[in-house]
């Protein structure tokens, strides 16, 4: 059972037109609900379980930014020179519902996509268990992170016109505001910014408030903002679609009781309705987390294949 202030029945969830009533006052609160449970993490070569902070074996690590007395770290995988062509980038985000977590949750499928020719980032950022701060205060790190990444592009082998973000549960949600929420200070004139080229999600939290079309009538909590630390529309991506955004593939478990398959329904089809490319895998059966068990396979080989239709990788053989 997640770590949640949160009761969610899973067969109250279901995709369908706008639900009448007030009941619907509480979607916007489902992403606090169990995203807290941590996806489990690959061990570590030589039996060595994952901790923080993290030692990844093989890794640039570099401090991308300071926040307070917490230096927050990054580590690349397959970095080039500033003399070698320049490769396409991702960035990974982990999970834990803004409130614990690790980096290496997604360093199997960096170490993948580093052997395949891509710079693979895993990024650390502050979470509430160890930072004591809210979701919004994660967004800013992962707009920050990427930032940085495209901002020394050069000095770590990276084309700075491919840079993915990619990311499960919160970790998706972090990609997914990337990806969709507007960016001021990157809109500057010479500024840096910290919009990804792409999208990667894996059953991330992309509808934080009340949306036409889903049905989330089921959860039941004690508030949002105060998780959050802003209303939840202001960093919902589902909430911010609009033409121009970059594609995007989502995973998503059509079994999740954490975030609700509908969900990500929801936000590709409002994707496809704005132009934009999305594309939606769904595994029945499937639950929260399910893409580090036995999805592993299958959703790296779909992530590959996504990348290579980019035309940012060839084809695997």
């Amino acid at each position: 059972m997640p770590h949640s202030a949160f009761a969610f029945p899973a067969n109250r969830l279901r995709l369908t037109r706008l639900a009448k009533g007030g009941l619907l006052g509480f979607a916007a609160i489902f992403f606090c609900l169990g995203l807290c449970a941590q996806e489990p993490v690959a061990p570590r070569k030589g039996g060595e379980s994952a901790g923080h902070p993290p030692r990844i074996e093989g890794a640039r690590e570099a401090v991308y930014k300071q926040a307070e007395s917490h230096a927050m770290k990054l580590w690349i995988l397959g970095a080039g020179e500033a003399s070698s062509p320049a490769k396409p980038a991702i960035v990974f985000f982990f999970g834990g519902g803004w409130t614990s977590g690790t980096p290496t949750q997604f360093e199997r499928q960096a170490r993948h996509l580093a052997g395949r020719g891509m710079v693979a980032v895993l990024v650390d950022y502050r979470v509430k268990s160890r930072h004591g701060v809210k979701a919004v205060d994660c967004v800013a790190d992962a707009r920050d992170a990427l930032r940085w990444v495209r901002a020394h592009a050069a000095e770590h082998g990276i084309d700075p016109a491919r840079i993915a973000a990619a990311g499960g549960s919160a970790g998706g949600h972090l990609a997914g505001c990337l990806g969709t929420l507007p960016d001021p200070e990157g809109e500057r004139p010479g500024a840096v910014s910290a919009r990804p080229n792409a999208l990667v999600l894996f059953n991330p939290a992309l509808v934080l408030a009340p949306l036409d079309g889903v049905d989330l009538s089921g959860f039941v909590a004690d508030g949002s903002r105060a998780r959050l630390g802003v209303d939840g529309r202001e960093i919902s991506p589902a909430h911010h679609v609009r033409p121009g955004l970059p594609p995007a593939i989502v995973f998503h478990g059509q079994a999740d009781t954490t975030v609700p398959f509908a969900t990500s329904a929801a936000f590709a089809e409002a994707m496809k309705k704005a132009g934009n490319r999305c594309e939606l895998v769904g595994y029945p059966g499937a639950a929260h987390g399910w893409f580090n068990r036995d999805g592993y396979e299958d959703t790296l080989k779909k992530a590959d294949a996504f990348l290579v239709s980019l035309g940012w990788l060839v084809p695997a053989p």
